[in-house]
């Protein structure tokens, strides 16, 4: 079915109006003509820019804005920076083992189940009439002390260190839930920039996971992996920044205990209605089990990477060249999903995406066995060619699963039941994270003995390919067709100006107007 014939005639209209004029309006010059490929060149240098022009139009300029620094610095640089330098932390100076890490990296995860728990302390107990910048100011300032305490303390315990980068977490957690209840309600009113809008999240993330990467190596090999753990105070002193500086109206009624506890109340049972839908508890589900049953390795991996008896003995420079060079990849792989993908029914791609996720994992079985080097491909080469085919197939796989979750949400309480969807997420890593180290803790691949690690990925690929076997959980429906009826939840009264769940971010304009 054609989107157009559901949408209504609301922003969407001027979106595609500027696409037709920059793409349309201005005639090519002859393609024999010397200027022509001049002209075409040009074109692909301006369309980005064009692009988030647009964006910023529909959207308003403050919204990419604080896309830019959640999804870019505080996600994107800041979990490349972490993942890097927090396995070199455990591994050199903690000296814990792989499967212990692969626990430790699921409790990372808590932060982001507590994101519904998130969300309806920002919708229901606003401080000093703000809903949003004091939640801002208290992540940064969460995550900025807790990096700089295990970046400082010489001899941290185990507990101390998990519970401090677990606080880095709920820094980066805590400000995603401002940014989502944004996207997920944009989504709503004008859901033919959904995947649009998921482009720009993910173009973010990897831009700043390309710089986060391409630093961490460096930093680790002349900081010391603790000392590098410091430098993630930094995108947290930018929340604290994003608090005080973004536009939100202040509501000076003063919050009643009584109405903010019915408020969190009728969250939960239109929560509760919505999740008993079919349409929504059955992709749900999927997306749940996609995750938890594609079980994680990437300790081991990382352990036998830089061992150097039974490894190829990467250097930490050489890690974080690997990862970079895997963030690029997923650049390409944002690009192919937003110029070639997005208007696929969400279960045709999902399915050939986990296909392709599946025996793509094959690759790295090929590499831990060294059947690499019997075909003559050198370790340096193979593993990066295996990292990039990694990450352009898991970003076209995770992107329409985004979009359909900004699908899922039942109009008034977009943002509270897409944090509690990004929570079911968290849950599936977390999940995945555990039964990653449960399995290579039975089958003991330790610090030094990876005899059984080839079994672990080979059982980890087999449960990839098996999640097709749910794909008839998905609909059939196009990105951009309107999955859940407007009037799902019933009885439910119209919210007031200071009621409506999001993120209010205007552009300087409307600020001066209002």
């Amino acid at each position: 079915m054609d989107s157009s014939e559901t949408k209504p005639l609301t922003k969407d209209t001027s979106s595609e109006k500027f696409y037709h004029h920059h793409h349309f309006s201005d005639p090519l010059p002859d393609q024999n003509h010397p200027e022509a490929a001049t002209t075409r060149f040009l074109n692909i240098i301006h369309e980005p820019f064009q692009w988030l022009n647009m964006l910023c139009k529909e959207l308003n300029t403050t919204f990419v804005i604080g896309v830019v620094l959640v999804y870019g610095v505080s996600q994107g640089f800041s979990g490349a920076f972490f993942r890097v330098v927090s396995d070199y932390y455990w591994k050199d100076v903690q000296r814990v083992q792989p499967s212990a890490v692969q626990l430790f990296i699921g409790l990372y995860y808590i932060p982001w189940l507590m994101k519904p728990i998130w969300g309806l302390l920002t919708d229901v107990f606003p401080i000093r009439g703000y809903q949003r910048r004091p939640y801002f100011i208290i992540a940064g300032i969460l995550g900025f002390a807790s990096a700089l305490t295990v970046a400082v303390s010489a001899k941290l315990s185990v507990l101390m260190a998990l519970l401090c980068l677990i606080g880095v977490s709920a820094g980066v957690s805590i400000a995603d839930v401002m940014i989502d209840a944004c996207i997920a309600r944009n989504s709503k009113e004008i859901p033919g920039l959904a995947p649009d809008m998921q482009s720009l999240c993910m173009f973010c993330s990897s831009v700043g996971a390309l710089i986060g990467y391409s630093t961490s190596g460096l930093s680790v090999h002349h900081l010391g992996a603790q000392e590098s753990l410091g430098i993630l105070a930094m995108p947290a002193v930018l929340l604290v920044a994003l608090g005080f500086f973004i536009y939100e109206s202040r509501n000076k009624i003063p919050c009643e205990q009584k109405k903010a506890t019915e408020k969190v109340g009728g969250a939960m049972i239109d929560m509760y209605k919505a999740i008993k839908c079919p349409k929504v508890w059955k992709p749900t589900l999927y997306m749940y089990l996609s995750l938890a049953v594609s079980i994680s390795t990437s300790e081991g991996q990382f352990y036998w990477f830089t061992q150097a008896k039974a490894g190829p003995h990467f250097s930490q420079e050489f890690v974080g060249v690997i990862y970079a060079i895997g963030a690029m990849a997923s650049i390409v792989g944002v690009l192919i999903y937003h110029k070639l993908l997005k208007d696929f029914p969400f279960r045709n791609l999902l399915f050939f995406a986990q296909l392709l996720y599946g025996t793509s994992g094959m690759l790295d079985l090929i590499f831990v066995l060294r059947w690499n080097l019997k075909l003559g491909i050198p370790d340096y080469f193979f593993v990066i060619t295996e990292e990039c085919v990694s990450r352009i197939i898991s970003r076209i796989r995770w992107m329409p699963m985004m979009v359909l979750s900004t699908r899922l949400c039942p109009v008034g309480i977009e943002g509270t039941f897409f944090a509690l969807l990004m929570c079911i997420d968290s849950f599936g890593g977390l999940t995945n994270k555990w039964g990653g180290g449960l399995v290579l803790h039975v089958l003991h691949v330790t610090r030094t003995d990876f005899t059984n690690l080839w079994l672990a990925l080979l059982i980890r690929n087999l449960l990839r390919i098996a999640t097709l076997g749910l794909i008839f959980l998905i609909p059939k429906d196009d990105q951009s067709e309107i999955l859940i009826p407007s009037n799902m939840l019933t009885n439910k009264p119209t919210a007031t100006t200071e009621e409506e769940e999001g993120l209010q971010l205007v552009s300087m304009d409307e600020k001066l107007e209002a």
